[in-house]
């Protein structure tokens, strides 16, 4: 699984985007184009499974987008803000939980246990 994320600017009408810790960088007309162009050159470092994105603003000129590569879909990236990404460990052994404890059977209460029906 590949993480990668990218410090975005806009400046004169063109985004600029570099790596947080790498060297892929690119620039680009729009914030679309620029996410495009990054997602490829992600790809092109990590063609291990799914892509996931995440393009936060931080200021109208500045942004945060992050590419996650392979992992699991659906919940392996945490995103907003710029936060970091986190996925489960893939394979190994998982902790063990605890018996699920037996709950109490509650009685449910109708309208016409309180003395009133919603009809009246």
């Amino acid at each position: 699984m590949g993480v990668f994320t990218f410090v975005c600017r806009e400046s004169a009408d063109e985004w600029t985007a570099k790596q947080l810790s790498g060297e892929l960088e690119t620039s680009a007309g729009s914030t679309y184009e620029l996410q495009r162009k990054l997602v490829q050159a992600a790809l092109s470092s990590d063609s291990s499974g799914a892509v996931q994105s995440s393009f936060s603003y931080i200021t109208p000129s500045s942004a945060v987008f992050q590419v996650v590569v392979g992992g699991a879909s659906g919940g392996a990236f945490i995103g907003g803000g710029g936060a970091a990404a986190a996925a489960a460990p893939a394979g190994g052994s998982a902790a063990e939980a605890p018996p699920a404890e037996e709950k109490k059977e509650e009685k449910e209460e109708s309208d016409d246990d309180m003395g009133f029906s919603l009809f009246d």
